[in-house]
Order: C-alpha cells, then sequence, then structure tokens
C-alpha cells in the first residue's frame, strides 16, 4: 500500500488526489494507512525555508518531502511543472536541509553535492562527446565529463546532476541505459560510465509532451502544480522585506483587497502572451519598487 501510493501520489494534480484516495480506500477497504512524517527531515525543511526568507508553504513542504522520499527508491527523478511553480526552490531547499542535518550528524547524514546542467544550451556532439573521423580523435561531450566527474568521487557524499532543460528524444533516449537498472552511461569511444549509488540524476522540466514512454517509465515523477503554490507566497516574502510595519500592513491589506479582484478580471481578457498569475505578481511588486 505504501509503495503504491508514495509512486503515485506525487504525480497527481490536487483536483486529482481526493479520487485516488477513493478508489485507494476501494482497493484496500477496512484498512488505515497510518501516515508515516519523517520528522527530522520536516523540521530541517521548515527552518531552512524560514533562514532563506521563504514562506513555510504547505504544498510545497510535502513536494520536497515526496522529493527526498523518490530519490532514496529511484536514481533518476523529474521534477515536472511550468515556470513559478517552484521546481528550483525545491531540490536546493532539500539540498540545503539535508546539508543543515549533516552538520548536526554528520554520521547518519551525508553531505550533498550538485551540478547543474541545460542539455538543450549545447549540440548533442558537445553533450555526450564526439569522434573526429579524420584525425580519429575524441572529444569528450559537457555531460560525459560532468559524470565522469561525479562518479570518481569516492567519498560518501551524495552528488546529484541537475539537467535543467527540455526532455526530448534527440538526447535522452542515450540517457535510458542510465535510467534504468543499469545504470551505465556508454559513450562512442566505447567508454562506460557506470553510477555508483550516491549519484541520482534529478531532471527539472516544464512537461514531458515530447519525452518517450521509455524514458518516462524509468523515472521517478513529483509533479508541481503553481496552483498549489499560487501568488500569495511570493507577495508575502516582498512585503516582510519592509522593515516598517505601518507599510507592510497597508501593503498586505491593500493586496488582499484588490490583487483578488484583477486577477478575476484577466481571466476574462484575452492575452497576447499568456502570463501565470505569479509572473503578473512579480513584475507588480518589482514596479511598486521603482515608485
Amino acid at each position: 500500500m505504501k509503495a503504491i501510493r508514495d509512486m503515485n501520489l506525487p504525480k497527481f494534480v490536487a483536483d486529482d488526489v481526493p479520487l485516488f484516495n477513493a478508489l485507494f480506500q476501494d482497493l484496500f477497504p477496512n484498512i488505515d494507512m497510518v501516515e508515516t512524517v519523517n520528522q527530522e527531515l520536516c523540521d530541517s525543511v521548515e527552518a531552512t525555508l524560514k533562514t532563506m526568507n521563504l514562506q513555510n508553504n504547505h504544498s510545497q513542504v510535502s513536494k520536497i518531502l515526496q522529493l527526498y522520499d523518490s530519490m532514496v527508491t529511484r536514481h533518476g527523478n523529474m521534477l515536472v511543472g511550468k515556470t513559478l511553480s517552484g521546481k528550483s526552490t525545491c531540490w536546493k531547499v532539500l539540498k540545503a536541509s539535508l546539508n543543515s542535518l549533516h552538520k548536526q550528524k554528520p554520521n547518519e547524514h551525508p553531505l550533498v553535492k550538485h551540478e547543474v546542467l541545460n542539455p538543450k544550451s549545447i549540440t548533442i556532439n558537445d553533450l555526450y562527446g564526439v569522434m573526429d573521423l579524420n584525425s580519429m580523435e575524441w572529444s569528450d561531450g559537457v555531460l560525459s565529463s560532468m559524470m565522469a566527474r561525479l562518479c570518481r568521487d569516492e567519498t560518501t557524499d551524495l552528488r546529484w546532476m541537475i539537467l535543467d532543460g527540455p526532455v526530448d528524444t534527440i538526447w535522452i533516449e542515450s540517457m535510458n541505459t542510465v535510467l534504468d537498472d543499469n545504470k551505465v552511461l556508454t559513450l562512442l569511444n566505447g567508454d562506460r560510465i557506470s553510477l555508483p549509488s550516491q549519484v541520482g540524476l534529478l531532471f527539472e522540466v516544464e512537461n514531458l509532451s515530447v519525452a518517450s514512454p521509455a524514458t518516462v517509465s524509468r523515472a521517478g515523477m513529483i509533479y508541481l502544480d503553481i496552483n498549489d503554490l499560487g501568488w500569495e507566497s511570493y507577495a508575502q516574502t516582498w512585503i516582510d522585506s519592509y522593515k516598517d510595519d505601518l507599510i507592510r500592513d497597508t501593503l498586505h491589506e491593500l493586496m488582499q483587497k484588490w490583487i483578488p479582484k484583477v486577477l478575476k478580471a484577466k481571466q476574462s481578457c484575452k492575452e497576447l502572451v499568456p502570463i501565470p498569475n505569479t509572473a503578473v505578481i512579480i513584475s507588480f511588486c518589482k514596479l511598486l519598487d521603482s515608485f
């Protein structure tokens, strides 16, 4: 029951969770599954959010814990969601929280390191490496070099390779043998890079519309809904940046009064370029700052 729940719950949008829970009750009638929460990590996440001047948003904390659970059981995971749904914040807060626990209990919690790469920012040859057919000289790729560097590290530290960019069949198919149980990347020159248990891959993507089922089925999925995070968290963080209590109270009151009305009116407008509500609020806050 726990395996089915933990594998599927992170994938759902908020509206589908009650439906999933109802189906779950039908599958396992008269059985109550006790919710287990990693309280130590949860406390560390909340403390990290406070340190980073971010809001303690329940849905965001839940996604961070789901990401951790998924990374414990799988070496390949995907954070899926629209821009401003909190994907980058999710893994950055998790990393900071785990490193905070490492400082307190170095024997129980390993240190976390990471490297970031956008696979679509360079060509496929620059990504994996290429053989010059004239000179037969091999040129290393950025992704293969990064992976080899992380895998050569013989410490017990956790190493995350963040692939922040669209997932499509042009470059991801070569990673399928890395994402499955083989955990091996084979290059064109015959080199094989094997992933140790301390190395994990984390993909940060907006959608999986052009990803193949072979890739999607191999990775753990955590879906972040932009509506779950909402615009209020950003607005509150911005308001808290002001020191004057009167300014903070006035801004909070005015935003609660007018912003929902404006955003509701925005729904009836035809936008040439659709803009998420959070992006509108960010622009609005920057304009107010400038005044």
